[in-house]
């Protein structure tokens, strides 16, 4: 399968996506932790994806707060119910891995929850950045831990413009 992509700036740094006709596979940061396999068969097409591109863009500036895209992320049964899970941490608010294990009803989970959290294919999008250590603590995040805390950032101040 052949995967259109493509890459532009965004306020922090280059976001390339992914996708196809089934949705978007892939959002992935300037220095990603991990690489998208398959990556050297993906073709450039801006147009195809200027969605998804304007979306995210919308976010990144604070105007926007949902998502309305196509998703088609490929992972493990345990991984997919994890990633469908973090699009349920209401916006400006975190969970913990512990809290996020038990909403998938895996409350002993935490470590499997947080390993599938690390692998999630579409950051921002499902908010990964929303999950943080029970302590409060920042921890992993594929973008960085400065990214996770600049969209954490930019989370809490749209939350208190609209409480």
């Amino acid at each position: 399968m052949t995967l259109l992509y493509d890459t532009f700036d965004s306020p922090i740094g280059a976001l390339t996506v992914a996708g196809d006709s089934q949705g978007i596979h892939h959002i992935l940061f300037e220095n990603n932790r991990y690489d998208a396999k398959g990556r050297e068969h993906w073709q450039r097409d801006a147009h195809a994806l200027r969605g998804a591109r304007g979306q995210l863009l919308e976010y990144l500036r604070g105007d926007r707060v949902r998502f309305d895209l196509p998703l088609a992320p490929h992972g493990t049964p345990f991984q997919l119910r994890v990633w469908k899970a973090l699009a349920d941490i209401p916006f400006g608010q975190t969970w913990s891995y512990v809290e996020l294990a038990r909403h998938i009803d895996h409350p002993t989970a935490s470590r499997a929850v947080g390993a599938a959290n690390g692998r999630n294919p579409l950051p921002i999008v499902l908010p990964c950045h929303r999950v943080i250590g029970s302590s409060g603590a920042l921890t992993g995040f594929g973008g960085g831990l400065e990214t996770k805390a600049a969209l954490l950032q930019l989370e809490a101040r749209l939350d208190s413009l609209f409480a």
